[in-house]
Parts: structure tokens; sequence; C-alpha cells
């Protein structure tokens, strides 16, 4: 039987970010993905023009739909624009549980530019966070959520704690920005994990890290362990910056055709 993964997420029509960027990965992985769109944006890899973002209510009708037919083995949570449609999701999955739920605090896009109101950040904290498998914000988003400087790896470690004392059960601090070292830490109920990766140089990219959630959440589907998972997710999207074209004017999009290794 097919294992099936939610994406939750805003769309990009440059294919880059977004539902269209898991939809790429979940494929990678071989699994079934299905999708509950929050928000339309007009971006490309220069940036974000506009969004129409979708109201609570129907959001809150794809998450049922898809639930009522599928068993969904895992999700994860990209762009949730307004406090609204964080609550919308946040209840209807504390009422329906999935086995894994990913939550990639999306924020600011790549290029700056804002994909979430202010109502959104409170929300994600009282209501998302406390029901993640996994939360995996970068520097920047965990500086948000947690209301401290993360600037080093020493302050990654406080703020992986402080996710986790939020309510995720555990924390992945991206390190993509750091200006030495490609670090990311994990925080778990058995302690801190320091996971290093080679830097690929490509220069400015476009959905990193949408394709690093999903990627985690294809695995934990499967039911890969988390550290497990985590690592696998790290060597896909290395290939896949390594292989990224410059399709445009902005910011790479990831190449998703590359390999997803199996250990």
């Amino acid at each position: 039987m097919a294992v099936v993964v939610l994406s939750i997420a805003g769309s990009d029509p440059s294919g880059g970010a977004g539902i269209q960027a898991d939809l790429k990965t979940f494929q990678a992985f071989g699994v079934f993905g299905a999708t509950v769109v929050t928000s339309l944006t007009a971006q490309n890899t220069r940036g974000v023009r506009d969004r129409r973002d979708v109201a609570p209510d129907f959001v809150r009708a794809q998450l049922d739909a898809v639930l009522d037919d599928f068993r969904v083995a895992a999700a994860k949570t990209g762009m949730l624009p307004t406090g609204a449609v964080v609550e919308a999701v946040a209840r209807r999955l504390a009422e329906r549980p999935l086995p894994a739920l990913v939550v990639d605090p999306v924020l600011v896009a790549t290029s700056g530019d804002a994909l979430a109101d202010a109502s959104t950040l409170p929300a994600l904290r009282a209501a998302l966070v406390p029901l993640a498998t996994l939360v995996t914000p970068n520097l920047a988003e965990a500086e948000a959520l947690t209301g401290r400087r993360v600037r080093t790896v020493a302050e990654m470690r406080d703020a992986a704690r402080a996710l986790r004392d939020l309510g995720a059960a555990a924390a992945l601090v991206t390190g993509g920005h750091l200006p030495d070292r490609a670090c990311d830490v994990l925080a778990t109920a058995d302690g801190l994990h320091e996971l290093d990766a080679a830097r690929v140089d490509v220069g400015p990219t476009h959905g990193t890290g949408c394709t690093l959630s999903a990627a985690i959440a294809a695995g934990l589907a499967t039911g890969v362990p988390l550290v497990e998972a985590i690592g696998r997710a790290k060597r896909y999207v290395t290939r896949a910056l390594a292989a990224a074209a410059s399709l445009g004017a902005g910011g790479r999009p990831l190449d998703h055709r590359v390999r997803a290794d199996d250990g």
C-alpha cells in the first residue's frame, strides 16, 4: 500500500518552494503526496509579488477531505499565513492526530518578503509547535519563536532546548546561514546532537527549508527513526543543492530529481 504524506503549505507558481517543492520531494522518496493549500502566492526566484490567503474554514475543509479519504502517515506544515489559519490547522490535527507532524515555521521567504502576518507567530508558539514531532526553524525563525538571539552554534543549542520547552517533541535548528560551518542542532528527549554537512556554495537558493522538512516527513512516514530521517533528508538536500541549476534571476531552485538514498 502506498504511504501517504500530506503537505499543508502555500503554493509557489515558480515551482521551487511550497507545495510544489514538497510534492517533488515526496516523489523522490517514493511516497504519495497530498496537499492542503493555505495561500496562493505570486512569486518567483526573485521574490514574492502578491498573495491570496485561503480562508481558515476552507483550509479546514481541504484537510478534512484528505483525512476522510486517506490514511495519512505523516504531515508537514509550511506557510501558514495567518494566526486564524494556524489555529484552524492545529485544532483539526489535535482532534485527528497523525503519527508524525513536521512543523516548518515559514515566516519570511528567502528573498526577505513576508509570508505570514503578525498573528501567525504567537499562534505557532501556542497552538502548533506543541503538536510537533519535529519543528525545523532556520536561525531567523528560531529567533522569532524563542525571542532570543540565535547566531552561533551555542545559541542554536539554547534555542533548540527552548523550542522543546514550548512543547515540541524535538527541534532541529538549521544552520545553513552560519558563516563558518553548515551545522544543524537537534534537541530531543535524549539530549543534543550536532549534525554537520558539507557546505554547497551555489549562492542564493530557493526552497531549501521546504525541501528539508518534506524529506524528513517522508522518512518518518515510512517508519525511519527521527535522527536517521534527518540524516537522509540532509544528504538529499546536499545533492539537490549541488545539482541546482540557475533557472531564473534569483535564488536557485533545488534539483529534486536527485536520488534519495536508503541510509
